[in-house]
């Protein structure tokens, strides 16, 4: 299945999860300043696990970083 991930069609296998989608940019649910938007809407991390994706849906992972 193909996603928009980040701004960047992505290939996942079906069945993959928001969890896998963030693996896929580098972080992961244990990373703290983690946020989610599947199809505009925030997710919260609890429903990462067991959110699973479709063809042509709309994924942004956003990392906050500290620095000045």
């Amino acid at each position: 299945m193909k996603i928009m991930l980040n701004g960047e069609e992505r290939e996942l296998d079906g069945g993959a999860t928001v969890t896998d989608a963030v693996a896929l940019v580098g972080a992961s649910g244990a990373d703290r300043g983690v946020a989610v938007a599947v199809n505009g809407q925030v997710l919260p991390k609890g429903e990462w696990p067991e959110r699973v994706l479709h063809d042509g849906e709309s994924v942004e992972v956003v990392h906050a970083v500290q620095g000045g």
